[in-house]
């Protein structure tokens, strides 16, 4: 069993101490610059007074960005649904012959 790691992930200038899985590290490293850069540009193109108010707005876009992809894979599943209807309806008819 792999050993888990401490370590440390800055957000909106704060620090997080975390204990995770080795195969989780960058990703959540990767994960806290997204966040921090997405930061700076919401305060560089609104008048933000709090960081509440970014980090919200963070959270939003995230959120939706989430929504937006998880729509798009339940329409491609469908789509691919049907395909996979017509070739085993292809096979079952090439088989009867």
């Amino acid at each position: 069993m792999e050993d888990k790691l401490k370590i440390k992930i800055s957000i909106a200038d704060r620090v997080y101490p975390l204990t995770v899985h080795p195969s989780q590290e960058e990703s959540l490293r990767a994960a806290s610059k997204k966040i921090d850069l997405m930061i700076k540009q919401f305060e560089q193109n609104y008048a933000v007074r709090d960081k509440q108010d970014v980090l919200a707005m963070c959270a939003l876009q995230f959120a939706a960005q989430v929504e937006q992809k998880s729509g798009t894979f339940v329409e491609n599943g469908d789509a691919l649904e049907n395909k996979l209807a017509e070739i085993t309806e292809s096979i079952a008819a090439y088989l009867e012959k």
